[in-house]
């Protein structure tokens, strides 16, 4: 059977979705961003100099970028896919004759067009404040691809579970927000203490942030292969237990 229709039904609602909404979904980020680059870069870097051979301002651009990425990939499906259950919607896509892996792509694909929508924004606005030549534009929209992916699905997974509007903000502001700040978006491994060098090797938005930054201006704390198998390794557990959610229906049947 062709499930083509579906699958582009619900990538196309998702997407008007956020772009319907464009002053809440698309604007704030560029504000947000322009603030980063002026008191960071300017007004801080400025003191700070350069970092492993790059300008502060060149350094922090692509942790910006991808850092919105994730904040907005993850928050539309989590956002969207919650909405639907609280508003009973969900009912129509369980009785509908759409598997599963239909229903995950949809919600996925529409967060993945979100963060890389907003990274596009993002870093159209950084070149008001840096002039960077990509270097490897391949593995930059790789890296970006593959994280928007990873934290789509990471929002539907939350979605899911979500039994209240507060539940769908917890991971947002006490998991990703600290990790994305400890994960070298403002720094280099290089400048921490022995000890936390080894600790934020940890944090899995290193890998992240490092790979998307040496995809932009070649400089990285992390093996570039490393990260990308570890990105792609979480993509396949988070789809594998997104399937499950939805096979059992835990959090949606109940």
């Amino acid at each position: 059977m062709n499930y083509s229709i579906a699958l582009k039904t619900i990538v196309k609602k998702e997407v008007h979705r956020f772009l319907r909404i464009w002053p809440q979904t698309l604007l704030p980020p560029a504000i947000t961003t322009a603030l980063y680059f002026l008191i960071f870069g300017k007004l801080i870097g400025n003191r700070i100099g350069t970092i492993s051979g790059a300008t502060y301002m060149d350094y922090i651009v692509p942790g910006i970028i991808l850092m919105s990425v994730i904040s907005h990939s993850y928050s539309n499906v989590v956002s969207s896919f919650y909405s639907t259950k609280f508003q009973r919607n969900i009912e129509e896509l369980i009785v509908a004759p759409v598997p599963n892996w239909v229903i995950l792509s949809g919600y996925v694909s529409g967060g993945i067009c979100r963060g890389l929508i907003v990274g596009f924004v993002v870093a159209l606005i950084s070149m008001l404040f840096a002039q960077i030549a990509v270097l490897h534009p391949g593995l930059m929209l790789l890296v970006a691809g593959l994280t928007a992916t990873l934290f789509s699905l990471a929002g539907f997974i939350n979605a899911v579970l979500a039994e209240s509007f507060d539940d769908i903000s917890i991971i947002p502001n006490f998991v990703l927000t600290p990790l994305s700040y400890l994960g070298g978006v403002f720094y280099s491994v290089d400048m921490l203490p022995g000890f936390w060098q080894t600790v934020i090797m940890g944090n899995p938005m290193l890998y992240m942030v490092s790979a998307f930054r040496y995809g932009m201006i070649g400089v990285t704390d992390v093996d570039i292969r490393l990260a990308i198998v570890m990105i792609s390794g979480f993509i396949m557990l988070l789809t594998g237990f997104s399937l499950y959610l939805l096979h059992k229906g835990i959090g949606i049947k109940n």
